[in-house]
């Protein structure tokens, strides 16, 4: 088939010539490396993305949780004052009143921060925790090699 000192070659029926399989192999690798190589450049950028979603549903938690504390400072005061006086004819003491309105505002707020703190949650539960992308590619490059071999 070949002289010596020159690879071996094989015709196809379209009078290409095939490389040797050391050069076969050698693509092979290349082009392993290469899927492998983009399929981790996606993986980290599907990370990345998957990270600045988490921050950014971090941060709007924290953000409710400041909101709902600083309502609750300030309207509970209020609520406190404007239910003192709605017990003003219940013969309740001054401070009992207080007590009675800091209460009922109390409660009012720590409901509403508790929910702005669940429907976050729900929101970054409902993220894939694997890239859903970096998945399809693997499968793809893992049927490409097995029909490759």
């Amino acid at each position: 088939m070949a002289a010596s000192g020159t690879s071996l070659t094989v015709a196809d029926k379209a009078g290409r010539t095939d490389e040797g399989l050391p050069s076969l192999f050698s693509r092979l690798g290349d082009d392993v490396m290469f899927l492998v190589t983009s399929q981790m450049a996606l993986l980290k950028v599907e990370v990345k993305e998957e990270a600045t979603a988490y921050a950014r549903g971090a941060l709007m938690i924290v953000l409710g949780g400041l909101i709902a504390a600083i309502g609750f400072a300030l309207l509970n005061v209020a609520v406190a004052f404007a239910v003192s006086t709605l017990f003003a004819n219940a013969n309740l003491s001054q401070p009992a009143a207080y007590a009675l309105g800091f209460v009922i505002a109390g409660a009012f707020y720590l409901i509403v921060g508790g929910l702005v703190v669940l429907i976050i949650k729900s929101r970054l539960a409902r993220q894939p925790a694997v890239p859903p992308r970096t998945v399809e590619e693997l499968r793809k490059g893992k049927e490409w090699l097995k029909n490759e071999l």
